[in-house]
């Protein structure tokens, strides 16, 4: 079978995956949403509990902050394509609740091959990878982002930048250093923006 070459193909055959076994516990597939063309794609790491129900990413509490932090960084998300890195929900069931459990390099790997198709696909500007996971499947390898975040990396398939996952800010208890982050994960967004539109 050919690759897909257009989002909607490539949703239908996302929908039909089973490169790894996430799969089989969650709802359905999480794909990417968002024009086909764009300045920036955002890569989280998986879909949640909310993500998995409704088939969409980032509409979740981490969801919440990320619009808010586009909309302050002078960005409208309908102009963004925003994607995870594995396209399932991975959880542990713990009675009627389902928690969040982190994707193993494996999984990572797998799910991997969609990430570049949606790459190929929508043609971003730059791509921002939200958090480690992202961060790991973007590079093929694990980094530290504190050693990268800020930096705009030019990248054998273009731009690509690191910044936090927005539910890292849904972690911070103290409001101050919660204040200061969300300040500079704002900052990160708009000027990883701005860094896409400059000529090469």
């Amino acid at each position: 079978m050919a690759d897909p070459v257009d989002l909607e193909s490539l949703k239908v055959a996302e929908a039909a995956c089973t490169r790894c076994p996430l799969h089989a516990a969650a709802t359905q597939v999480v794909p990417g949403e968002g024009p086909a063309r764009t300045r920036m794609m955002l890569v989280g790491e998986q879909p949640g509990n909310d993500e998995d129900l409704a088939g969409r990413p980032f509409v979740g509490p981490a969801g919440r902050v990320l619009d808010r932090a586009l909309e302050e960084a002078g960005i409208d998300r309908r102009t963004v394509y925003v994607t995870n890195a594995v396209k399932h929900f991975k959880f542990d069931q713990r009675g009627k609740r389902r928690l969040h459990k982190r994707p193993n390099t494996y999984e990572i790997e797998r799910c991997r091959w969609w990430l570049d198709l949606e790459r190929r696909i929508v043609s971003p500007g730059i791509v921002v990878a939200l958090g480690a996971t992202a961060a790991r499947s973007l590079l093929g390898r694990t980094v530290a982002i504190s050693s990268l975040r800020g930096q705009v990396l030019d990248e054998p398939v273009g731009l690509l930048a690191v910044t936090i996952h927005p539910s890292y800010l849904l972690r911070i208890s103290e409001p101050d250093r919660k204040a200061e982050e969300y300040r500079r994960f704002v900052h990160d967004l708009g000027s990883y923006q701005a860094a896409a539109a400059r000529p090469a």
